[in-house]
């Protein structure tokens, strides 16, 4: 279930949200201020569980073209990522550090799922997406990322730079006070 919690960061914060909502219109209504795009998309059936990025993106072909008539993000791809995957230790460890980007960062989960967490002033939201969710990060934006130990999760990953994007790491250790995947999925 998609769950968007809400946080204060200042010394008076508590660990308890002072939000926790699981209606997208709520996470849309919450998002929209701070500039972050939340949409529930309908996930598309006939995925098999070994389909290449080829195969994800021809399955998507009508969603990508709805994006990319607007001429934000040229560039998409696909990525998978299962408790196998020889590297999600490393992945997961190095999207756990708070960073931004240059450009947006836009997914759509097609399966699976994974935690959005965003440090914007002196908040901290986390949103739990899963199939179906679609959510769009601006440039700039504080952020991190938790697939969990052992991921599982299919996205499209929509780009405005051909070449991709590239993490900056603010070195804020944030992250580290805030609930993991693995602790907000139990």
């Amino acid at each position: 279930m998609t769950l968007l919690q809400v946080f204060g960061t200042g010394p008076a914060a508590s660990a308890s949200p002072n939000l926790s909502s699981s209606d997208p219109a709520t996470i849309a209504a919450t998002l929209a201020p701070m500039g972050i795009g939340f949409e529930r998309w309908q996930v598309q059936g006939g995925l098999a569980p070994d389909a290449d990025p080829a195969a994800i993106l021809a399955v998507y072909a009508t969603e990508i073209a709805r994006v990319q008539t607007g001429g934000s993000y040229p560039t998409v791809d696909a990525i998978r990522l299962t408790p196998n995957h020889p590297d999600r230790q490393a992945l997961r460890q190095k999207f756990l550090a708070e960073h931004t980007h240059s450009e947006d960062e836009v997914r759509f989960f097609v399966e699976g799922r994974g935690l959005f967490c965003l440090h914007i002033d002196d908040v901290v939201l986390q949103l739990l997406c899963e199939a179906g969710d679609w959510i769009s990060v601006p440039a700039g934006t504080k952020h991190w990322f938790d697939m969990g130990p052992e991921p599982h999760f299919c996205a499209l990953r929509f780009f405005d730079n051909p070449a991709g994007w590239v993490a900056e790491f603010t070195g804020d250790q944030i992250a580290d006070h805030y609930p993991r995947l693995d602790e907000l999925g139990a």
